[in-house]
């Protein structure tokens, strides 16, 4: 056999060709498609890092050279080439930025250089290749945000385990900073504001029993909030009345504003947004956010940490709207990694902090329900009636010493603090908020032609609540529907495929520990990225159309929306449209904002969060509806405020301008809205929840990796003459993802036993 020396052009052809992959360094050198370095690990035990249940699977193009490698004695190996991808990056394929469109450009000719002129010009080649990446990096450097860059500067310093640390505590100076200025109705008696609010329910709970809480002087800030808040109001009432006696007393302290007491009350706040807030945003960007890099975490978490809408009304007007965030989100976090049962009682107790958490119920209800459904007939009832007896329990609790014996006059003390939480007797929005019914209200008198008395009002009610439902049916029957084409089905057929499957997994995990069963549910079911989508849907169609809304409300959609946007590329589509709804959702407070003598840090804070964010309206224009509706609605704000400045209103109109602000700002919220609803439908169609084979059903057999081909299939998704890879659906705005049972297959239950099983088969193929 003759030898090959190693300086002949090529090898003989008698030896095996050996295909190196490329480092994860150099990828920017070739253009090929490199979908080995995102797949999923063959065994679970030679993987160390988390795997984001953000994550979707994605077909790749398959270069020659992968084709080569993936196949086993010219078989095809049982798994197409897939690579895993954090959900919110899916949108940056079809439009990423300018920047990134550059990149992308120099990285394919150099690659087409290196493949026309092969070896002959190696070394000039090199050197325009270094001059290309030092190009590419200098304008990365340019366009980077400013988070961005302090990240990375920290991390070549060798600080990078102080990076979140440091992100908290310049919060945590942020919000001191924006605590020594004034609040909601300083000294403007005899009512005052949110602040005196907030102190005068820890003066009830701290002196009164349970039964005079939701009674005591309704006249003078009655407590109209969930059991949950007056806990949290008793337990603050009681440390400070150790600490000074009189900021709390009974009657005595109303309306009391001294140094001490005024550091206290934002003390409070500081404390509870580090006990649940800040530990929820970590969660969520380790949970949500695994797959990405530590920097693209860590620059989400910085720009979820100074959200400016949330720091001016709880830090600046004064308010704990991030317990109530907080508790959602670590139920939203418990949801992605299975824990639904724990889930459930986060979800509750922020809706026993604040009842505006109803915001979000149509979204997680109808996931849970979906989930059940998805789980197939006895599993999911098991799971409901789990849910169902948790979620009891947990109100229970929180209610029981408004209808115990002992505790309360009779059971039927309840019903005071529930008339409390839901005031229909109030009127249908209060001040100028940037919804359906203020807008509409310049032109159509809604309480004219409701009619005054309870006639009218009820009217009002229902209608709210008819478009409110109508408003967020499109994420609940997203969400429903996925998780009934997708749902799992046992029959006999399949009953040998489970046991062999569960036969693999013990031969490869002998000696180490074994995987969880599946009847646990710790696996998310495939249909989790709606979920994000059909939250923003459900609470801004609350905050759009529902009865008494408050602009302070716009914080429950900016939730979903921020949270979205943290995993963005500037530039993106999904970055630009977070940017503009936080942006314009602050410029809707502004008039509550100027009241409360807050105009500084609205200004300051807007300015730091798009500066930390890279966000700039200015940069790379161009012909897009997105940017022209942006730049469009940032002027008419600079106009606004300009117009304030110089101009007095007139005596007729004395609400012209909040009024011209409302104007402006509800078509923000109503496109976003409808902008999620697209999302949401594109998301169920790449998830395969638009599937026609809503009738079969995905049988256990298919979750559990099975053969996907031959006759008698029953429920298949995918055609038996088609190739699984093959089956790509192109979309309007994500790129194009694979259909619905190969997601299931490598995403679904029992994903690990089958990576565990495919790995023992090729081992035994070759």
């Amino acid at each position: 056999m003759s030898r090959w020396n190693g300086y002949d052009a090529e090898p003989p052809s008698s030896m095996p060709t050996i295909h190196a992959p490329t480092p994860r360094r150099h990828l920017i050198d070739t253009s090929e498609s490199q979908h080995w370095l995102g797949s999923p690990p063959l065994s679970p035990v030679s993987s160390t890092r988390a795997v984001s249940p953000f994550a979707t699977h994605f077909p790749s193009n398959t270069s020659p050279t992968s084709a080569t490698s993936t196949s086993i004695r010219g078989k095809k190996a049982p798994d197409s080439p897939t690579r895993r991808r954090t959900f919110s990056s899916l949108y940056n394929t079809d439009n990423p930025p300018k920047h990134l469109r550059q990149r992308q450009t120099s990285n394919a000719s150099i690659s087409s250089t290196y493949t026309v002129h092969g070896a002959a010009n190696t070394v000039s080649l090199h050197k325009a290749l270094l001059r290309s990446k030092y190009t590419q990096a200098h304008g990365e450097t340019e366009h980077a945000s400013l988070g961005r860059r302090w990240i990375r500067s920290m991390h070549k310093r060798g600080l990078r385990t102080w990076v979140i640390p440091g992100a908290i505590a310049f919060a945590t100076l942020v919000k001191l900073c924006l605590g020594v200025g004034s609040y909601s109705g300083e000294a403007t008696p005899p009512m005052y504001g949110d602040y005196e609010a907030q102190r005068h329910w820890m003066e009830i709970t701290t002196h009164l029993p349970f039964r005079e809480w939701y009674t005591y002087d309704l006249q003078y800030w009655g407590l109209d909030y969930p059991p949950l808040t007056a806990y949290v109001s008793w337990l603050c009432g009681l440390v400070g009345s150790w600490a000074n006696p009189t900021w709390f007393a009974l009657d005595a302290s109303r309306g009391i504003e001294t140094p001490g007491s005024k550091l206290y009350m934002r003390l409070t706040v500081v404390f509870f947004d580090m006990l649940v807030y800040i530990p929820a945003l970590i969660m969520f960007v380790k949970t949500w956010q695994g797959t990405r890099s530590k920097r693209t975490q860590e620059q989400a978490l910085l720009l979820l940490l100074l959200q400016p809408a949330l720091l001016l009304i709880d830090h600046g007007h004064f308010q704990y709207n991030s317990v109530m965030l907080g508790f959602t989100l670590l139920s939203i976090n418990f949801f992605a990694t299975g824990n639904d049962l724990v889930a459930a009682v986060f979800f509750v107790l922020s809706l026993g902090f604040k009842q505006m958490a109803l915001y979000y119920a149509p979204a997680i209800g109808s996931y849970l329900l979906a989930k059940c459904i998805y789980l197939g007939p006895k599993k999911g009832f098991t799971l409901f009636t789990r849910l169902a007896v948790t979620t009891v329990a947990s109100f229970a609790i929180l209610f029981l010493p408004f209808f115990l014996p002992g505790l309360a006059p009779s059971p039927l003390h309840i019903l005071h603090p529930i008339q409390r939480i839901f005031p229909f007797s109030r009127g249908l929005f209060e001040d100028k908020v940037a919804n359906f019914w203020c807008a509409s209200n310049v032109v159509i008198k809604w309480r004219k032609l409701a009619g005054d008395g309870d006639t009218g009002r009820s009217w009002l009610v229902r209608t709210s609540a008819l478009l409110t439902a109508l408003g967020f049916l499109p994420g609940v029957l997203g969400l429903l529907r996925a998780g009934w084409i997708m749902r799992i089905r046992e029959d006999g057929s399949t009953q040998k495929a489970r046991e062999l499957d569960t036969t693999i997994t013990n031969i490869a995990e002998e000696g180490a520990e074994k995987d969880v069963d599946d009847s646990k549910n710790d696996n998310p079911p495939p249909f989790l990225p709606l979920l994000s989508y059909a939250l923003l849907t459900s609470s801004m169609s609350f905050f759009l159309f529902s009865f008494q809304v408050h602009e302070k409300t716009i914080l429950l959609p900016l939730l979903p929306l921020t949270l979205l946007m943290s995993g963005a590329q500037p530039g993106t589509a999904l970055h630009s449209w977070g940017a503009l709804g936080n942006n314009v959702a602050v410029f809707s407070m502004w008039p509550l904002l100027k009241r409360d003598g807050l105009a500084v840090p609205y200004i300051a804070t807007v300015v730091l969060w798009n500066r930390l964010v890279g966000y700039n309206p200015l940069t790379n224009l161009s012909v897009d509806f997105r940017q022209l509706f942006s730049l469009a609605v940032y002027s008419a704000a600079i106009a606004l405020h300009a117009l304030e400045l110089v101009i007095a209103p007139p005596a007729r109109y004395p609400d012209l301008f909040p009024v011209l602000n409302v104007l402006i700002s509800t078509p923000v919220f109503v496109l976003i809205w409808l902008w999620s609803i697209k999302c949401g439908v594109e998301v169920a169609w790449a998830l395969g929840g638009l599937s026609s084979s809503s009738s079969s059903g995905v049988t256990a057999g298919q979750s559990l990796g099975t053969t996907t081909g031959g006759p008698g299939r029953t429920g298949s998704l995918v055609p038996e003459d088609r190739d699984v890879a093959e089956l790509e659906v192109p979309l309007e705005g994500p790129a194009s993802v694979l259909l619905s049972e190969e997601n299931l297959r490598l995403n679904g239950p029992g994903a690990r036993r089958r990576r565990v099983g495919d790995f023992v088969e090729r081992v035994g193929e070759s």
